[in-house]
C-alpha cells in the first residue's frame, strides 16, 4: 500500500491519505441463486442493447423496432414539417433502446424510443415549469403493506406512449430523425404537436393531464403525496399510485377496480398488466 503525506495549509499537521486501489470483484458466481433466478439471469445477459443509432440500424430486430416506433409517431400526428422560424432553433434527437423481458426472462419485445434532446431547450422559450410529482417509495411500500394486511388485490397498469397524452403548450422544433428524413423536404424541421420523451415539460404535462382526469372522476389527492389518489364509492375505496407511466391500483372493491381500469383504458392508451408482480425494483408475491 502506498501512502501520501499531506500538510494542511493552516498548520503543519500531517494527514495520511491512502492511494491504494481497491478493486471490485472481478468475477460473479451464480452458486447462491435458485434455479429459476439463475435461468432468468442467463437469459437477460444474452441480449445486448445498442448504445447508438449506428449499431442498432445494422440489426434487423432493432431496425424493425425503430420502424414500428416511427409508424406510431406518424399515426399519432406527433409533428408536422415546417420551415424553421428565424427566431427559433431546432433541438436534436436520439434513440434509446431497451430489451423488455417477461417474468421468466424471455424476451417480450425490443423497444426503441425516439427521444428529443431536451437539454438543448431554453427556459422561458421552449418550456416553462418542469416540476412533476412521482410517488415516494415510502408510500409505495405502505400501500403494498396495506393491501397485504387487508387482503386487497393489487393491480398494475402501464401507459403506452406516455407523453403523447400531455398537452404541449409551447412551440418546440426538432430536427428530422436520420434515416426518416422526408427526401422531398429535407430542409424542413419537425414542429412538435404533442409531447415527446426528453422534453423538459413532458412529465409535467402528463402529470397534469391524468391528475385532472382523476379529480374530475371523483378522486382526491393529498398533500402528503400528490401522486396518490383515493376515491370513495358505494362499495368501498379505490387507491391509485402513479409513478410516471406505471400505476398501482388497489382497494377493497374488485368490481370498482375493474370498472375504473376499463375507463382508464378508454381514456388513455394503457396496458393492463394484471396482478402486481414488479414495481420499481420490488417483487410482489
Amino acid at each position: 500500500m502506498v501512502e501520501k503525506v499531506l500538510k494542511t495549509p493552516d498548520n503543519n499537521n500531517q494527514v495520511r491519505r491512502s492511494t491504494q486501489v481497491k478493486y471490485l470483484i472481478q468475477r460473479l458466481t451464480y452458486d447462491g441463486f435458485v434455479g429459476h433466478h439463475y435461468a432468468y439471469m442467463v437469459r437477460v445477459i444474452q441480449e445486448v442493447e445498442p448504445t447508438c443509432f449506428e449499431q442498432a440500424v445494422k440489426n434487423p430486430k432493432w431496425d424493425n423496432a425503430m420502424d414500428e416506433k416511427m409508424a406510431t409517431l406518424d399515426a399519432n400526428g406527433t409533428w408536422e414539417l415546417v420551415a424553421l422560424p428565424k427566431n427559433k432553433k431546432a433541438i436534436g434527437w436520439k434513440w434509446v433502446y431497451k430489451v423488455k423481458h417477461n417474468v421468466n426472462g424471455s424476451v417480450s419485445r425490443y423497444k426503441a424510443r425516439l427521444v428529443a434532446k431536451g437539454y438543448a431547450q431554453t427556459y422561458g422559450i421552449d418550456y416553462e415549469e418542469t416540476y412533476s410529482p412521482v410517488a415516494k417509495m415510502t408510500i409505495v411500500r405502505t400501500i403494498i403493506a396495506l393491501g397485504a394486511t387487508k387482503g386487497w388485490s393489487l393491480h398494475q397498469m402501464d401507459v403506452n406512449n406516455l407523453f403523447f397524452h400531455g398537452d404541449l403548450q409551447e412551440e418546440v422544433y426538432m430536427e428530422q430523425p436520420l434515416r426518416y428524413v422526408d427526401q422531398t423536404r429535407p430542409d424542413l424541421v419537425c414542429r412538435l404537436k404533442t409531447n415527446l420523451y426528453g422534453l423538459k415539460q413532458a412529465p409535467r404535462a402528463w402529470s397534469n393531464k391524468i391528475g385532472q382526469y382523476l379529480v374530475t372522476s371523483g378522486f382526491q389527492t393529498f398533500n402528503v403525496d400528490f401522486s396518490i389518489y383515493v376515491k370513495k364509492t358505494d362499495h368501498g375505496i379505490v387507491v391509485i399510485i402513479i409513478y410516471v407511466d406505471d400505476l398501482i391500483i388497489t382497494g377493497d372493491s374488485d368490481g370498482d377496480i375493474f370498472d375504473f381500469k376499463k375507463l382508464l383504458k378508454q381514456k388513455f392508451e394503457m396496458k393492463d398488466l394484471g396482478e402486481l408482480c414488479y414495481f420499481l425494483g420490488i417483487e410482489v408475491i
